[in-house]
């Protein structure tokens, strides 16, 4: 790998390019002294994998992210005393694939290229199992049943899930789970898109432990509104080469964002409660996801919020739904209550946490199966 050092400072870039050629003789290091506005001038053709710049500051973004825009495939770290999050994200926003603390030590400086040369390897052939959860219309707890699936399929220890909230108009997954406080979202990574891979992705996600991860719907809608089809495709594909299991929660409704989360699932799981108006909306669901294509044995409808009591049979449900399977999950007002306003999974001695993990048991396939042809969005966006 070729690299460039550029900073303001002779002493500072010759000690930088010093420190990464003793720590691997096989990359090729050069050094320049320049102001980061004049990064594209110091960089002058000698055409490096990856640019580290020194001394940064808000200013000196602008220049970076004309030079990342003009120069996409090459990698471009930064070094800057300014580590807060807007200074961060601002960063990101200009191309740059990381931030260093300024005094970034040979271990840091080394652990960064190992990074960089792991993007420019090839693609991994690991493809996570995708589980999308759809309401049949909004309120029906669909949010509240992926993400405590999501947790719970990562609790184990073993595996590592994502959890993706594709509800751009009004996710709250993440809150579901967790109070902390997201640096990025869908929309943000989106905007992002022609320098996504595993780094990026995995920056841009709320770490909740070492096995999971959310990726949180935008708060502006506005934001929303910018994330297209192709932009989901890249970013659920992607997710798919990082984690065992990708948990995708489409809030309410089938539109344009929802087809390639289709097509790429191995497990749809349509949300309802078992209401007389609700039957409608479960028979005009199934004939959208027919008209998609969405093949039959992906299908498993979730009735949420049950009541073996109910006035309404569930045979009612099953014969509407042709003899798709349908999966009960009891109502525990109680449990899922107070974990919604504690911002915390649901307990494990819930009634609806034993009816996920009986999801789980009955529908999940080991992560390591083979790898499941993408459906017809993906041929079609391949031909576009």
């Amino acid at each position: 790998m070729k690299i460039k050092v550029i900073s303001p400072h002779v002493q500072r870039a010759e000690q930088v390019a010093r420190m990464l050629g003793e720590a691997d003789p096989s990359l090729e290091v050069l050094c320049a002294t320049a102001a980061p506005q004049a990064l594209a001038q110091a960089v002058n053709g000698s055409r490096p994998s990856l640019v580290l710049v020194d001394d940064v500051d808000a200013p000196g973004l602008q220049a970076i992210a004309r030079f990342t825009t003009e120069h996409p495939q090459v990698e471009t770290l930064v070094l800057s005393a300014e580590q807060s999050p807007a200074f961060l994200l601002q960063a990101m926003q200009a191309g740059v694939r990381e931030v260093l603390p300024a005094g970034a030590d040979a271990a840091a400086l080394r652990a960064a290229v190992q990074r960089a040369a792991r993007r420019h390897a090839p693609a991994s052939s690991r493809q996570g199992e995708v589980m999308a959860f759809i309401g049949c219309r909004g309120g029906n707890g669909t949010s509240v049943l992926a993400a405590n699936l999501a947790h719970r399929l990562a609790s184990t220890g073993e595996k590592r899930v994502a959890l993706i909230d594709l509800d751009l108009h009004g996710g709250n997954a993440l809150l579901l789970l967790s109070s902390q406080p997201a640096a990025s979202d869908v929309a943000e990574v989106a905007r992002n898109v022609q320098r996504l891979d595993a780094d990026l992705l995995r920056s841009a996600m709320v770490p909740l432990s070492e096995t999971l991860y959310v990726l949180p719907a935008p708060e502006d809608i506005a934001q929303a509104l910018e994330v297209k089809a192709e932009h989901v495709q890249a970013i659920v594909r992607q997710a798919r080469q990082m984690f065992d299991y990708v948990v995708l929660d489409l809030g309410g409704r089938i539109d344009a964002l929802s087809l390639p989360a289709l097509d790429q699932a191995a497990h749809v799981f349509p949300v309802l409660q078992l209401y007389l108006p609700q039957l409608r909306d479960a028979r005009r669901m199934r004939a959208m996801l027919q008209s998609l294509e969405v093949p039959q044995h992906k299908l498993c409808w979730l009735v949420n919020r049950y009541h073996k009591n109910s006035e309404l049979p569930l045979q009612a449900l099953v014969q509407v739904l042709g003899g798709d399977p349908v999966h009960t999950v009891p109502n525990h007002f109680a449990s899922v209550n107070t974990a919604a306003n504690q911002g915390q999974p649901i307990a494990p001695n819930s009634p609806v946490v034993r009816a996920l993990d009986e999801l789980a048991a009955q529908r999940l396939a080991p992560p390591d199966a083979a790898p499941r042809k993408e459906g017809w969005f993906a041929q079609w966006f391949a031909r576009a």
